[in-house]
């Protein structure tokens, strides 16, 4: 007891300096913390794209999906696999449990891939991908000019740009996206070949036989050792058309004599456009572990020095950078925090009238947070948008703890204030202690279960909660022995003539013996929480993870199937007349036939990433409805879905970009495609719901070459001769590199008008013949036209249409029972055929189930800390159930606001309990402690009337801190909003059930006797 009571006093001083060494560290990390949108996760999930030219799909499904699918099937700590398979491709996606170690199940796909290796097709490229965040760009630059080529433009991102932006740490690879590849075309003079008895493999092989560089072995000679090289490569366009093709002492034929030697554009499937003009885009992708708000300022500031060294015309603009979205939405939630801390002090101080009590809490919570960032720093956590949230969340806890301690200091000063402050310090302290251990415990103890919680929202989440007891133990270690020694340190020394001060004693209220003896009230005030906790819930739109406005979209696009690049475009250039006129839209970037991310990719699909202005009067999502509504009223043919940049990067990190997601399973892929539309029809006619698409994607019509193996062999031509050369009617075949300037151009041998070439146009197309003779291809093959075939989608090696859509004036709560339900009365499945449910809808569902767990788990432990600190379950179940009443709140304020019921406003439900637990466990201490020395109704008006003046301060310091998030003002501040809301409601019920509720039902249970009689 005295080393308690002197504790304060001997070791004021280096508690203070630890304090001063805490407050300093926390500065130190807040400067050194990595900055990020979300914490590095690495998703459970690895992606495997395999390419084999242009296969039909049903080759391509059972030469390589199949093969591949059980291969990855064998894995261990897969969940399942799904795989998409197109013409010449298939997309594999392999979900492994959360608690698996990626780089290994990595391994361990490539290890089975390599098993089965020779068991696919030969020209087969298998790619192997690990999905993270940090293979998405975080920042996008166009590179344009309006008197540089394409060519031109390429070739200054690859060997200027590139290696210039390389060298910005932190950056993992510089992307190049657009523009055209230089090319040397032989464009081959047929007649004269014919004439010269000259054939396309004579050329061929001269050039095979000539562009090289081998060495011969080493030469000894004068002491010196000498390495032989032969040097035959090709260095300039002239020196390639005198390469001799052939000499028969009459005549020597040069290349440029049979054909002509071109500089042109290769041909590529793609179209890239930036504000309206073609350009070249480049990517930045960061390493995983860089911060990302420094790497976007080096990157601003060598972009600066880029543009000085580039050529005159040349121009390099941003059109998406994600720092400045993060920037705003961590600006945005720490202001929302400090906000918060100062209004609640302001409240403090109206309350306690006290400048130095005031001033005791300034202190302490800048040291609490403060301890906070430091752990944070130790433990390799990054600033972002979850642990900033989780301090901003947790904030109303700290200002409860501090304003418990300070309070009952002060109040302990008011009414001994001729005593020793440090006497008063410690009765005040070893008054509350085991309350104060009790109450922190339910508090830390609600968010423990959280490890139960899995996917994504449990990855994001237990970062989260993991930052709240971090917080809330350093708030108690701070409350506990550092908030002690700021008061005394604040406290002057009384001087000898000063009067002594008068003596505060705390106010009886009255009004509590109303209500304790009129216990019907609190009866019928919980009869009406316990209806609402019932009926409000079912009433409540519901969603997943809670949305943002990020201020940027993306817009995928997909023309009808066979739709060439040429008409895409034009589609696409009277959507971008819209997007231009749209006044909210700053900047915007278009990619055809390539997609932000890993994917398989067709000529008629692509995307837009638009960027919005800051200063806007309408919502990103009220932008996006009135872009949707133009677009498809104007352009019809293109299937066009919208979402936002991060949220659609989570979703190709997850299951599915959509949150409406619908499996139908089945066998026959005609039937399947035929329900697919009847539920996409279905799904349409549903409110709340837009960008419907049936999942039925068809590769382009295709022109199928059957050779006559019996013609082939009496003209002595093998398959291979007769493909290779209507690929040179056509693409061209790559006969070899020329060297230039520290970069390899292809050499591309093709027939004069490959590019204008047309179905009828081919079938009269000329074969060389072995003699150099020409035939006409129809001679010796037929020419076959086939429609499109559809995409194949599986899930677990079965078969499934998969039917997609999103949310539009709608939350995934009250928008997919009612698909649901209408699914089940118009579409009637055949045998062998079901329906699931995934997508966003899925996991919330999950995550539901999980929190339930949560809730009911976290209750019980609060239910635990109460049994040890009073050793009563009939006190326990009390104190439970008020807090379990509170939720009632939460829910009022989410109905009122219209605010969902999702990952975030569930975890402030399972806050409240622990708060409301907190309180009570301080209510109850009180009552017990004056209980013996007085009657049980005296106890109870005592109690009450003591804690009323800090419960009010909490309570409004809570709610007041909370108020910024809760607003949602800024960017980023959507994520926390819920929760906020969810706190506040709770927060704003808890007063009456802890002054009325709780009183009445103490009275109830204990009755006139005296507490000994009850309690050991």
């Amino acid at each position: 007891m005295k080393f308690t009571s002197d504790f304060f006093v001997k070791y004021k001083t280096p508690v203070s300096l630890m304090l001063l060494i805490l407050l300093m560290g926390g500065g130190f990390a807040y400067t050194r913390l990595q900055t990020s949108l979300f914490p590095e996760i690495t998703f459970p999930k690895i992606k495997i794209i395999a390419d084999a030219g242009l296969q039909p799909v049903d080759k391509m499904m059972v030469t390589v999906t199949k093969p591949l699918e059980n291969a990855v099937k064998q894995v261990p700590d897969l969940q399942y696999v799904r795989s998409t398979t197109s013409r010449g491709s298939c997309e594999i996606s392999a979900f492994m449990n959360w608690d698996a170690d990626i780089d290994i199940s990595q391994q361990r796909i490539e290890s089975s891939i390599n098993q089965i290796k020779n068991n696919l097709p030969p020209e087969v490229n298998v790619t192997v991908q690990k999905m993270n965040p940090s293979i998405l760009p975080v920042s996008g630059y166009t590179l344009e000019s309006h008197n540089k080529s394409p060519i031109e433009l390429k070739q200054i991102a690859t060997y200027t740009a590139k290696p210039f932006l390389s060298q910005v740490t932190g950056v993992s690879e510089i992307r190049v996206i657009g523009g055209k590849t230089k090319e040397y075309w032989l464009v081959l003079d047929v007649q004269k070949m014919s004439s010269l008895g000259i054939t396309p493999d004579m050329i061929t092989n001269t050039l095979t036989q000539t562009n090289f560089i081998k060495s011969e072995g080493y030469l000894s000679a004068y002491k010196m050792l000498y390495l032989t090289v032969m040097d035959a490569t090709v260095l300039t366009r002239d020196k390639l058309g005198e390469i001799v093709i052939s000499n028969d002492r009459k005549r020597v034929i040069q290349l440029k004599d049979i054909a002509n030697v071109q500089i042109n554009p290769g041909i590529e499937y793609t179209k890239i456009n930036a504000n309206g003009h073609e350009g070249v885009l480049i990517a930045v992708i960061k390493q995983p572990n860089a911060n990302l708000v420094e790497l976007s300022d080096a990157m601003s500031r060598k972009i600066t020095a880029l543009q000085k060294i580039l050529p005159p015309g040349v121009t390099i603009k941003p059109y998406y950078v994600q720092a400045d979205f993060v920037k705003d939405a961590i600006r945005s939630v720490t202001d929302s925090l400090w906000i918060g801390l100062v209004l609640a002090i302001v409240v403090a101080m109206i309350f306690l009238r006290s400048l130095k009590a005031s001033a005791t809490i300034l202190i302490t919570i800048p040291v609490t947070l403060a301890c906070t960032l430091l752990i944070l720093y130790v433990k390799d956590s990054t600033f972002n948008i979850m642990t900033l949230g989780a301090i901003a969340a947790a904030i109303g806890l700290i200002i409860d703890d501090a304003i418990v301690v300070v309070e009952q200091i002060h109040r302990t000063h008011e009414e001994h204030p001729d005593e020793p402050i440090t006497a008063l310090i410690h009765e005040a302290i070893g008054y509350l202690l085991p309350a104060m251990i009790a109450s922190s415990l339910s508090t830390i103890v609600i968010f423990i279960p959280f490890v139960l919680m899995t996917g994504v929202a449990g990855a994001y989440f237990k970062i989260m909660t993991n930052t709240m007891i971090i917080t809330l133990i350093c708030s108690f270690v701070i409350t506990w022995i550092g908030l002690p020694v700021v008061y005394l340190l604040l406290t002057r020394k009384k001087k000898r003539n000063q009067k002594a001060t008068e003596e505060h004693h705390v106010k009886k209220q009255r009004w509590v013996s109303f209500f304790i003896h009129k216990p019907v009230i609190s009866l019928l005030f919980t009869l009406i929480l316990i209806a609402v906790i019932i009926f409000i819930p079912g009433r409540l739109e519901s969603g997943f993870l809670p949305d943002m406005d990020e201020g940027s979209i993306v817009l995928d696009y997909t023309s009808p199937p066979g739709t060439s690049l040429e008409e895409t475009d034009r589609m696409l250039r009277e959507v971008e007349k819209i997007i231009i006129k749209n006044p909210d839209v700053s900047a915007y970037s278009r990619r055809t036939g390539t997609q932000m991310g890993f994917f398989i990719t067709e000529p008629n699909t692509g995307d837009y990433l638009i960027q919005l202005k800051k200063k806007r009067d309408k919502t990103t999502e009220d932008v996006i409805s009135g872009l949707r509504g133009a677009i498809e009223s104007t352009q019809p043919a293109l299937r066009i879905d919208f979402g936002q940049v991060i949220g659609d990067m989570l979703g190709d990190l997850m299951t599915s970009t959509q949150p409406i997601e619908i499996k139908v399973f089945g066998n026959d892929q005609r039937v399947l495609q035929s329900l697919s539309k009847k539920v996409a029809h279905v799904v349409e006619g549903v409110k709340g719901t837009a960008d419907v698409f049936d999942g039925i994607v068809i590769a382009g019509p295709s022109l199928e070459i059957q050779p006559n193996y019996g013609k082939l062999a009496q003209y002595n031509l093998t398959p291979n001769m007769l493909q290779t050369q209507v690929q040179n009617s056509l693409e061209g075949n790559i006969a070899g590199n020329l060297i230039e300037k520290e970069q390899l151009s292809p050499i591309r041998m093709v027939y004069p008008g490959n590019r204008s070439l047309d179905v009828s146009g081919l079938q009269k197309q000329n074969i060389f013949l072995s003699n150099g003779k020409l035939l006409p291809l129809a001679e010796v093959a037929t020419v076959n036209i086939h429609p499109g075939d559809a995409e194949i989608q599986r899930e677990n090696l079965q078969s499934m249409g998969v039917i997609t859509a999103r949310l539009d004036n709608g939350s995934l709560g009250s928008v997919v029972p009612v698909i649901k339900k209408q699914i089940e009365q118009k579409i009637n499945l055949p045998t062998g055929y079901h329906i699931s449910y995934g997508g966003a809808y899925a996991e919330q569902q999950q995550s539901f189930k999980e929190l339930l767990i949560i809730l009911v788990t976290a209750s019980l432990l609060v239910f635990c800390v109460i049994l040890f600190l009073f050793r009563d379950i009939r006190v326990g179940l009390v104190i439970l159930g008020v807090a379990v009443l509170g939720i009632a709140g939460s829910f009022l304020a989410l109905y009122i606001t219209h605010t969902p019921l999702n990952v975030g406003s569930y975890t402030g439900l399972i806050m409240i309990v622990g708060i409301i637990g907190e309180n009570a466990i301080f209510t109850f201490w009180q009552f017990k402690e004056s209980a013996r020395a007085s009657t049980i109704d005296e106890a109870i008006i005592f109690s009450i009337s003591t804690r009323l003046r800090p419960k009010l301060m909490t309570a409004l310091g809570a709610i007041i801190a909370l108020m910024p998030l809760a607003l949602g003002i800024g960017a980023g501040a959507q994520l926390h909003q819920p929760l906020a809301i969810a706190v506040i409601g709770g927060f704003i019920v808890a007063l009456p059930l802890l002054l009325i509720v709780l009183p009445s039902t103490l009275r109830v249970i204990f009755g006139k006797k005296t507490l000994d009689e009850h309690m050991l």
